[in-house]
């Protein structure tokens, strides 16, 4: 197998996806399980965006991939706008993208909103940096290796007494949002919602739950995406979205 052609086991090479939205009326035949290879999300105005079917490190099990860095800035354009009027209720003073794939989206719906910037976290430290303004993580994406997110120390008197909305491309374990949302309480930033393009499942719920029972009822997503298992002619939804 090259890495133009498909995995038997039903997931291909993703550099096809997040390139176009697909118009209202989808086959409903494509609608259904069991999905090959793409997974299509409907759109608030109808659209259908189409996600590439990724698998864990579970073979016997997979995802939607959302990869907006990758993606088409028609689809950017799109989502960036879905995710602004999202936001917009929460009228914040600041829009903070998450890194990675929240840096793709935050610029565009702080744009949107007529901010003139946004604030970024990282993950690579500055000798600036202080400890005391970094949380550690664990992504699902990077199950192996804990990193920490930093907050530049610069933007802290921009951020103090200031209403903020976190963005991120996906909240999914729920780990990164936490791990933003204690980083943010412990330097008495207030967190007005977190605005996410997908909702994948539903363990971020449980997870923010246990850490504060507020912290769930602040996620708003564009659109949401089961997990998957493997069935034999390809992808089952576990539970819907």
């Amino acid at each position: 197998m090259t890495i133009d052609q498909p995995d038997p086991h039903f997931t291909e090479p993703t550099h096809g996806y997040w390139q176009t939205l697909e118009p209202p009326g989808m086959d409903p035949a494509r609608r259904r399980p069991p999905f090959r290879y793409g997974y299509p999300v409907e759109l608030p105005d109808g659209r259908f965006l189409v996600l590439p079917i990724r698998r864990r490190p579970d073979p016997e099990r997979a995802a939607a991939s959302l990869i907006p860095n990758h993606a088409s800035f028609a689809v950017i354009d799109a989502l960036a706008g879905f995710m602004a009027e999202l936001a917009r209720p929460l009228a914040p003073d600041v829009v903070v993208g998450l890194p990675t794939l929240g840096l793709a989206l935050a610029p565009e719906l702080a744009r949107r909103l007529g901010h003139t910037r946004y604030a970024p976290l990282g993950y690579s430290r500055k000798v600036w940096y202080r400890e005391e303004l970094s949380q550690p993580v664990r992504s699902i994406t990077s199950p192996d290796a804990t990193k920490r997110v930093w907050l530049d120390p610069n933007l802290l008197p921009w951020l103090a007494g200031k209403r903020v909305v976190l963005v991120d491309d996906t909240v999914s374990s729920g780990t990164t949002a936490a791990a933003v949302l204690r980083l943010f309480a412990a330097a008495g930033v207030t967190v007005a919602g977190v605005v996410a393009a997908m909702s994948q499942g539903g363990a971020w719920r449980d997870h923010l739950a246990a850490e504060d029972p507020a912290w769930p009822g602040l996620v708003r997503w564009v659109f949401e995406t089961p997990l998957f298992r493997r069935v034999e002619e390809g992808w089952e939804p576990i539970g819907h979205p």
